[in-house]
């Protein structure tokens, strides 16, 4: 029966072609949708659901032109990575700092360890680097290191990119069960108390994190009479914002910045964090019971969102908001994080500010600044196409290693990735800002990976379930588990044994690791809260980077 309708539908795809392959992309998304919602023992398969439709549906003859199936897969991926590099990117270089760097280093030992047992593996079994590249990706859930090893393979000749796919839909679905089986191994094998452990994350983080508060000063060090604010010994050190003043035997409450001269007597407002408040405080003099906040006079404050494209990328000290209106930015919150608004810190589009100044000028300052929250909602498709357009160009540009057969490139997923990166830092390319929604970002990055998948499926399915039930096809699995288990047990061991990690930062890093969304989902539900997503968000980035550049190492490998 379904042979015969495979036939039939053939036929009317010679007559009408893109309806008919774009009506088998859109069944194999929809079954594959709804294979990912299938839940056994609580493990999903999630949107790996989409290439196994693929694989089942090709199985059975229905196949889409193969240049077609070959742009949809390719543009899928694109989207994707450009996507993931925009939602990640912020937290990029801030990861290569002290706790993410020591993170980032653990991950890239997973990594590392991962492509050695592939490429040992494979050479003991006799595998060609095809199928090797293929069980590394598939075995660490990385799709865009399939694409990166595919892309690689088909600029060689009879480097058969589609035995890649083979391998990788043969090595994934156990992974996916044996990432989630190596968190539990260690639960089990250090008798971790989830509940305990996700109480000390919270105290660590709260720890590192410390509110901004107000305090109101009396100006009574004779050394720092008639000096400008900026003058203020430790002013910088302590990063205190001076916002309001009041003179002595004044009742008005007038704007502070940079420039102001404070005299004996003065009453002033500051703002920053509680030690660092104190600290200013002794060199200031003492704590006054007056709230200036509450005092008369012409000073108020408003938040304002910034979206006015072009401050932008400007520092608070080039837009010179203090000596030309008057008014003092006390802080800045970015991504729901409070930090005092230092004059070398550059704009984002989005960030909002917290302003101090007379009405009139802080109603000029908001129109500079743009306040048009509308602006949020609204996505950038001409930074976005832009992006693209530098992240291929980048993935393009060859590296020359004399023993590959070809070769390397960041591809259609490093270039785009790391563009996208770089645009999340800089905020902006020249006149146009970087700004994509989250619901956008979300929206673009799964209709990106199901295209993906679905093609890479379809491609795969008519020789798989010939091959992957061989000896050959054991292999893959095999290696597939090893290349899986090996490396998270061996690192977690060292993580936890040797460096005391927390069960929350050592579940979102090993889930980061293998770039893989169903453990971390496993992982914060376990934890009954998001605590693992802080060091999964940590590694990921890099991570995806990593996966791309070494799977194609592996693909290209001449023994």
């Amino acid at each position: 029966m379904i042979p015969e309708m495979a036939e039939t539908w053939q036929v009317w795809r010679e007559a009408h072609p893109v309806a008919l392959d774009l009506l088998l992309l859109s069944v194999v998304a929809l079954v594959g949708i709804g294979i990912g919602r299938i839940s056994i023992r609580g493990i999903r398969p999630g949107i790996a659901g989409v290439l196994f439709s693929g694989l089942i549906i090709s199985h059975f003859g229905f196949r889409p032109d193969p240049h077609v199936a070959h742009f949809i897969k390719e543009f899928g991926l694109i989207l994707f990575v450009f996507s993931l590099g925009l939602q990640m990117g912020g937290g990029f270089f801030a990861s290569l700092r002290k706790v993410g760097l020591k993170l980032n280093l653990y991950a890239a030992a997973i990594i590392v360890l991962g492509a050695v047992i592939t490429m040992i593996g494979a050479r003991a079994m006799g595998l060609s680097m095809a199928a090797a590249a293929g069980v590394f990706s598939g075995g660490t859930t990385n799709t865009p290191s399939l694409g990166a090893a595919q892309q690689a393979l088909a600029a060689v000749e009879g480097g058969r990119p589609e035995l890649a796919a083979m391998a990788y839909a043969a090595a994934y679905p156990l992974a996916v069960v044996g990432i989630i089986g190596s968190l539990l191994l260690l639960k089990r094998f250090f008798k971790v108390n989830v509940e305990a452990e996700a109480e000390a994350f919270r105290s660590e983080q709260m720890a590192g994190v410390e509110a901004l508060e107000r305090m109101s000063l009396v100006m009574e060090n004779p050394n720092l009479d008639g000096l400008r604010v900026e003058e203020i010994p430790g002013l910088h050190e302590t990063e205190v914002i001076v916002s309001r003043v009041r003179r002595k035997d004044a009742t008005e409450t007038l704007t502070a910045g940079l420039a102001t001269e404070l005299y004996m007597g003065d009453q002033i407002m500051a703002v920053g964090t509680h030690d660092h408040l104190e600290q200013f405080r002794r060199v200031v003099g003492s704590v006054s019971e007056v709230d200036l906040m509450k005092a008369p006079g012409e000073v108020s404050f408003s938040r304002v969102v910034v979206t006015n494209e072009k401050v932008v990328g400007k520092s608070l000290k080039e837009l010179g908001l203090d000596p030309l209106y008057g008014v003092t930015v006390t802080r800045i919150t970015r991504q729901d994080h409070a930090f005092t608004a230092l004059p070398d810190l550059r704009l984002q589009f989005g960030d909002r500010l917290q302003i101090v100044g007379p009405k009139s000028s802080l109603d000029e300052v908001t129109k500079l600044l743009g306040n048009q929250v509308h602006r949020l909602n609204e996505t950038s498709f001409a930074t976005i196409f832009l992006g693209i357009a530098l992240g291929i160009l980048l993935g393009l540009l060859p590296a020359r290693v004399d023993w590959l057969p070809a070769p390397l490139r960041l591809g259609l997923a490093g270039g785009p990735l790391l563009i996208a990166i770089l645009l999340s830092r800089l905020g902006r390319i020249g006149p146009l800002v970087v700004n994509m929604p989250e619901n956008t970002n979300r929206a673009l990055r799964e209709l990106g990976i199901i295209l993906f998948l679905a093609c890479v499926g379809l491609a795969a399915g008519e020789n798989f379930f010939a091959t992957v039930f061989t000896a050959e096809g054991l292999k893959w699995v095999g290696l597939g588990v090893v290349v899986t288990l090996a490396p998270l047990l061996i690192i977690g061991t060292i993580c936890r044994k040797v460096h005391g990690m927390n069960f929350m930062t050592l579940s979102g890093l090993l889930s980061g690791s293998m770039t893989d969304p169903p453990a971390l989902a496993f992982a914060t539900g376990m934890a009954g809260s998001d605590s693992p997503a802080v060091s999964y968000a940590t590694v990921y980035p890099l991570t995806m980077i990593l996966r791309i550049v070494i799977a194609q190492l592996i693909a290209l490998m001449v023994w």
